[in-house]
């Protein structure tokens, strides 16, 4: 199957992101959304896989072990509305578990055309399951859902793999506020957060030995070549993770390790990066388990269960709207 073809809506956009990212005074950035091509998205696969980095692992353990406790706990008829779905690998226990009690419509939500056609075939056999993709914006998408949905139907929202923390504290509070504006009372959402542990191990899930990591990070500079018509030299670069003990976030770098100058063509730019200027490209702010019912709670949801790894902290904790 050939890769979906990118719109000149998508080029045009991203050519715009990465423009103002770039340009900021100060620090220089690029969204963390952009990681996600075909070959990051692949890329992001094999990361969940390494025995560094136990989140993908943690996130999937407490969804085999509580998907039927969770289901249990919510009303029917529920559609399935998720933010983020990669591959759906570890949505797979949910869904399992509502179709052995309804027939459940699942309606995963993408930027990355990749990761929403990876996820439609992960998760398009399973019995008594409709997969419907929305290629949107996050909050866009749910509102496609909400809308579309019957009277009696119920929402369940899945945000996995701790995908709130790459939101700022305070954009990820506002995030929550309108998903659950976007929401009925009643409706519901199971939200995974990756919790606090030694700044070692943290470290080294965001910088593995084998270099899985830094490769995926800086194949958004070679995505910015090939799609954007840039001139990075991708050998000019060193991949880095920091713990930002202030903001307890882990920040992914590139580190330009000369003076050089890059030109990116379709954001008609050019810019000039000094030796150790890094462009920071994604934050993953970790949390403690008791500030996610709190963090809910201001946001008009009500804490209805929470559950926590015991291998690797993570959360999942599931929220009625109110």
């Amino acid at each position: 199957m050939s890769p979906p073809a990118l719109t000149l809506q998508h080029v045009s956009e991203f050519a715009a992101d990465v423009r103002e990212s770039l340009t900021k005074p100060g620090q220089r950035e690029l969204p963390s959304k952009y990681l996600y091509d075909e070959v990051g998205s692949a890329l992001f696969e094999a990361i969940c896989v390494l025995p560094e980095y136990g989140l993908t692992r943690a996130d999937t353990r407490l969804l085999q072990q509580y998907s039927e406790e969770i289901v249990n706990r919510l009303p029917s008829p529920v559609r399935v509305a998720e933010l983020g779905s990669g591959s759906g690998k570890k949505t797979r226990w949910i869904l399992e578990a509502l179709s052995r009690r309804q027939i459940t419509y699942y309606y995963p939500i993408e930027i990355s055309p990749h990761a929403l056609a990876a996820c439609e075939k992960e998760l398009a056999h399973i019995d008594l399951v409709s997969v419907v993709g929305y290629e949107q914006p996050y909050l866009e998408g749910l509102r496609s859902v909400a809308e579309g949905r019957d009277e009696r139907d119920h929402v369940l929202v899945l945000f996995l793999g701790s995908a709130i923390g790459n939101f700022d504290r305070d954009a990820g509070e506002e995030f929550l506020r309108q998903v659950r504006a976007t929401l009925r009372p009643g409706d519901a959402l199971l939200l995974g957060t990756d919790l606090e542990k030694p700044v070692d191990l943290q470290l080294l899930a965001y910088d593995d030995p084998a270099g899985v990591t830094a490769a995926f990070n800086l194949n958004l500079l070679a995505r910015i070549n090939r799609e954007l018509g840039a001139d990075f030299d991708l050998s000019c670069f060193r991949h880095e993770a920091r713990w930002n003990y202030a903001d307890r976030r882990i920040e992914m770098h590139l580190r330009s390790t000369c003076r050089q100058s890059v030109r990116i063509h379709s954001s008609n730019l050019r810019i000039v990066l000094d030796e150790d200027e890094t462009i920071w490209t994604e934050s993953s702010y970790k949390y403690r388990a008791e500030e996610i019912p709190e963090m809910a709670g201001r946001s008009g949801f009500r804490c209805q269960a929470q559950w926590i790894d015991e291998e690797w902290p993570f959360a999942q904790t599931l929220l009625i709207a109110e």
